[in-house]
């Protein structure tokens, strides 16, 4: 019994480890994934990094082939386009139940992460990705809605690595200022209790965000054959 909490405890830290060096891009989208080499480095064993390899597999983050190594997976236009359309389906709900639900820790919360906000370009690179990830976070747990918050979370896990990507497009140049206002005005009001007004304004947000740009970029990327300039049919 013992041993098996042993494994579960040491399969879930190398779960979380592996995970994270995906989602940062330390491990980047199409590269193998060595077992043995990862081990080493992580300094574990090679059972509880296997364990941690299914869990990422059936979360579709690593693609599992018939021999010892696997790969991270690629990024595909259709993964973007499916994130999107889930991110402006649920986080526009969440905005407006915020503005309904707040409690004021939320909007001390909320006032706490927007000061922290910078344009999301190549020139603030992680540290504005960061600090816009913990605006949105704050912003959707004020909810309320469990559920919600955990499909989310895992929503944005997964788009990060998009927003990466999006920072090495010509548009991750872009000053983005708009962008940048419009989280204010989104916590204003959320803070008043405009809920529809939130939730609008939450969906515009969305719509013209650096993941949409990068859901743009992949699309017409995927749909261009080599040696040709025109899309496909």
């Amino acid at each position: 019994m013992s041993t098996t909490n042993v494994f579960s405890s040491k399969g879930s830290l190398a779960y979380s480890e592996l995970r994270q060096l995906i989602l940062s891009g330390g491990l980047a989208p199409g590269s193998r994934v060595s077992q043995y080499e990862l081990a080493d480095k992580m300094q574990m064993s090679i059972t509880p990094l296997r364990e941690a390899i299914r869990r990422l597999s059936s979360e579709g983050l690593i693609i599992m082939d018939t021999h010892r190594d696997s790969r991270v997976a690629d990024v595909s236009a259709s993964e973007a386009r499916e994130l999107l359309e889930v991110r402006l389906s649920l986080e526009p709900s969440a905005t407006e139940l915020a503005a309904h639900r707040r409690t004021e820790a939320d909007i001390v919360a909320m006032r706490t992460a927007a000061k922290k906000l910078l344009p999301v370009t190549r020139v603030w690179g992680e540290d504005a990705i960061t600090a816009h990830r913990d605006f949105h976070r704050a912003v959707y747990t004020a909810s309320h809605n469990a559920s919600m918050i955990k499909l989310l979370d895992d929503l944005w896990d997964k788009s990060d690595r998009y927003r990466r990507l999006g920072l090495e497009l010509p548009s991750g140049d872009e000053p983005r200022t708009i962008d940048l206002n419009q989280h204010h005005q989104i916590l204003e009001l959320v803070a008043s209790g405009d809920g529809p007004g939130a939730a609008e304004l939450a969906r515009t947000h969305i719509a013209n965000s650096l993941t949409a740009s990068v859901t743009g970029a992949l699309e017409e990327r995927e749909n261009v054959q080599p040696g040709t300039t025109e899309k496909t049919a």
